[in-house]
């Protein structure tokens, strides 16, 4: 064949080698080098642009390894023939995904926040910074699929010393929140299980148990109504028995004998129990957990690091009974752990210190000095309105009396610059509230803004300030 002609650059910031690869490309592509013609040998191309054999060569390999041309041992290179792909013409169209602004608000009231301003940020970082480095080189490696064995024998003796739960560190299996974990629960189970949930009650887990729907369970003043859950065929329940999502409400001592007998009537029965607040409570004394108080094995026990550290860490943990944990093993056996392993080993050593227990003491008595802010400002200036759920937690549920409807008064709100969630957002099916009912959490208010927050809020909706 003719001797290639490009025109190469050599003042281009583009390797030569890159050009030449470039060039010969698009003369196959567009048949301007017939199918099977024998590419010049890399000397004499050399010798015809003035360039190294070494560039020729590299331009050739890339050629050669996407398959614009073969090699022939001692015999030279030849075009391929390439495959044309089918040409379809297409309507062009342009579609454009809004982009959601993530808004500003002056006050949330969200349940979720907790308090930015007294994180250990100090004491945090010296921990980073020791465990990023080379002599943790080994930490970039895969680890244990349950998560790593130094947190999970911290998080059995925090569970021993402050829920009174006896486990094993094999009994504990971390994730990267409870929307990982719950999934991975009910596959353990037969796919015809049937779950139950409170009413109203943690709004993710509708979306996450999608085989079946779920049977929504009522919930009043002393928790979840066991006595209506003995009458559906479910045989798997979700509860937050120690302080209520969203309610607030405390499983009471009967109740949780009744379940517990429920759970221990089949075979197939279980309680899934998410703790997940119970580091704080301002009225009396802890509440024991569901799982403490189990003879039969029948509880799996959840709970994160959301309301007693951050939520973004996203470490979450369960409990299985021994006779489940055999069956997760042979179902998850080829999982990897879904936190990374630093941020394991940077929680096993913040527990291990002692760090973890001192925050936590600190931020009880900050949430304490917040809770009774809250509750002093609305009772003093606010009388009409009812506060329920206040035992423990991080927010209370408030109902308004006013004759606007729920959606009205979220509104009126979001246009004050104040973000509040209404009760309702957590229904699985309808329930008639007697006066519009919202979540107040506090955990991100600062306290010396607690006071201003609350009246700005009832401002907006005008409530009528008692004076004093």
């Amino acid at each position: 064949m003719d001797m290639l002609i490009f025109q190469l650059e050599k003042d281009k910031n583009i390797p030569l080698y890159e050009q030449l690869y470039t060039g010969i490309k698009n003369a196959i592509i567009q048949k301007q080098i017939k199918v099977g013609a024998k590419l010049p040998s890399k000397r004499k191309l050399a010798e015809f642009l003035n360039i190294s054999q070494t560039t020729i060569e590299i331009a050739y390999s890339q050629l050669l390894a996407e398959g614009y041309i073969t090699s022939v041992p001692r015999v030279g290179y030849f075009v391929e023939e390439i495959d044309e792909l089918p040409y379809v013409e297409k309507q062009q169209t342009h579609i454009t995904i809004p982009h959601k602004e993530k808004k500003q608000y002056r006050y949330d009231f969200h349940p979720g926040k907790v308090d930015e301003d007294s994180f250990p940020f100090g004491v945090w970082r010296k921990y980073v910074r020791d465990l990023f480095d080379i002599s943790s080189k080994e930490l970039l490696q895969i680890g244990e699929p349950q998560g790593e064995s130094v947190l999970r024998k911290e998080i059995a003796n925090y569970l021993f010393q402050s829920r009174g739960i006896h486990c094993e560190p094999d009994q504990i299996i971390i994730g990267s929140g409870t929307e990982h974990l719950l999934p991975m629960i009910l596959r353990l189970f037969q796919d015809d299980s049937t779950l139950a949930l409170e009413n109203p009650g943690y709004s993710a887990i509708p979306r996450i148990h999608l085989k079946n729907k779920a049977i929504p369970i009522s919930v009043d003043e002393e928790g979840l109504v066991v006595e209506e859950l003995e009458k559906t065929n479910a045989n798997i329940v979700y509860v937050t028995p120690s302080h209520q999502f969203p309610t607030g409400a405390v499983l009471s001592a009967t109740r949780r004998t009744q379940l517990l007998k429920w759970a221990s009537k089949a075979p197939n029965r279980y309680i899934i129990e998410d703790d997940y607040d119970s580091e704080f409570r301002y009225i009396g004394k802890p509440i024991p957990a569901l799982h403490g108080l189990d003879q039969n094995h029948k509880v799996i026990y959840m709970s994160t690091f959301t309301k007693s550290l951050m939520p973004s860490l996203r470490v979450a943990y369960m409990v299985l009974p021994h006779h489940l944990l055999i069956k997760y093993k042979e179902l998850f056996s080829y999982y990897s752990a879904t936190v990374p392993r630093f941020v394991q080993h940077l929680l096993a050593n913040f527990m291990r210190d002692g760090h973890f227990s001192k925050h936590l003491n600190r931020m009880r008595k900050i949430y304490r000095k917040k809770h009774e802010k809250l509750k002093h400002t609305l009772s003093t200036y606010y009388p009409d309105i009812k506060i329920t759920g206040d035992q423990a937690g991080m927010h209370v549920l408030i109902s308004i009396p006013s004759s606007n409807s729920v959606e009205t008064l979220k509104q009126m709100a979001e246009e004050s610059g104040i973000s509040i969630t209404p009760v309702t957002n957590y229904l699985l099916k309808p329930i008639k509230y007697e006066h519009p009912t919202f979540l107040l959490g506090f955990g991100g208010i600062p306290l010396e803004d607690m006071e201003e927050a609350i009246h700005h809020l009832m401002k907006c909706w005008r409530i009528p300030q008692l004076a004093k």
